[in-house]
């Protein structure tokens, strides 16, 4: 018995040196802003002061677009999600695009409130700073959800809606990203605040691709610089805790606005069966699926993505209304 205590108290002296050493190696402080910005906000990055956050944002193409197309990036994600679709549009489309508080160079909101309700009310801030009464938008994952809540709360400002891969209704991943698990498991997302693994990051990344061989270094260190970016990591476990799917779902058949639903079948954290739904709820919205896509598909085939949405926009659409009162008989 002595022996058998001796040795378990040696496996636990090991344990806890063996976790210093990966604490030590991993650890990886929070960054301030400045230490990023040459790399992650090259021209045309600007950073515009709303609601006292300077928001990273960048507004592309011609300004006499009468409707420009704003696009919501998603959890721990950025503006530079959407670079290859920016590409694609920026010649016929004014394009704009910005790090939602709490993720990329925008950094944490001051006063800690990242719900739905907020993250709708600076979509709309940012859209009355630069004088854009309408806009056509489209997010992916958060940011799809975002999106579709400000066309409820705000159905005046929205011309069309693009759901990539959107949350909202309540679902169950196959699988979901360690980074995520981490942020919701209590003491380690407190762990996550200094400890970064590259390693994990890269994994996260490689679970939500349809294909991940198409993870490269250069991803992966956009991820990881953003993810650290001082105060990001601390926002992220309240994202979760306060803006959860299924907080507005059964309100997503009141959606009127001419709707483009965009699906990764590959899709392994909000499984394709979401996109059936959304299609099924909003009425006259058009579904497409790609075969070999994920739960990024924007990122991952920016070309096939984007001409998807351009069928859609070139497409005359008008918006759904509701059937015309019957008088009263008499």
């Amino acid at each position: 018995m002595k022996r058998a205590i001796t040795l378990l108290g040696s496996l636990s002296l090991l344990l806890i040196i063996a976790s210093a050493i990966f604490i030590v190696i991993n650890r990886v402080p929070d960054r301030p802003v400045e230490a990023l910005t040459a790399r992650w906000a090259q021209p045309p990055s600007q950073f515009v002061e709303i609601n006292g956050l300077k928001i990273h944002l960048r507004d592309e193409g011609p300004r006499n677009d009468p409707t420009p197309i704003l696009l919501l990036h998603g959890t721990s994600s950025s503006l530079h999600t959407w670079n290859g679709w920016s590409k694609e549009l920026n010649e016929q489309r004014r394009v704009i695009r910005f790090d939602m508080p709490g993720f990329g160079l925008t950094g944490p909101s001051p006063d800690n409130v990242y719900t739905i309700e907020r993250y709708a009310q600076t979509v709309i801030a940012v859209l009355d700073q630069l004088n854009i009464e309408r806009s056509v938008l489209a997010g992916n994952s958060l940011g799809g959800y975002v999106a579709w809540a400000t066309a409820l709360f705000y159905p005046e400002r929205v011309e069309q809606l693009v759901l990539v891969d959107a949350s909202g209704y309540p679902f169950k991943a196959e699988s979901i990203p360690i980074g995520f698990r981490i942020a919701n498991t209590p003491i380690l997302n407190t762990l996550m605040e200094d400890v970064m693994p590259r390693s994990m990051v890269k994994s996260s990344l490689e679970n939500v691709y349809g294909n991940p061989t198409l993870v490269t270094s250069e991803l992966v260190d956009r991820y990881f610089d953003l993810m650290t970016r001082s105060g990001n990591r601390k926002a992220l476990v309240e994202r979760f805790r306060q803006t959860q799917p299924g907080q507005l779902a059964d309100r997503v058949p009141e959606l009127k606005q001419p709707t483009l639903i965009l699906w990764g079948k590959l899709d392994r954290l909000i499984p394709p069966d979401n996109a059936d739904r959304f299609h099924q709820d909003i009425s006259g919205s058009t579904l497409v699926l790609f075969e070999d896509l994920g739960h990024v598909p924007q990122e991952e085939d920016p070309v096939a993505t984007v001409s998807a949405l351009k069928r859609f926009l070139s497409t005359p659409k008008t918006i759904a209304l509701p059937p015309p009162e019957q008088p009263a008989s008499q």
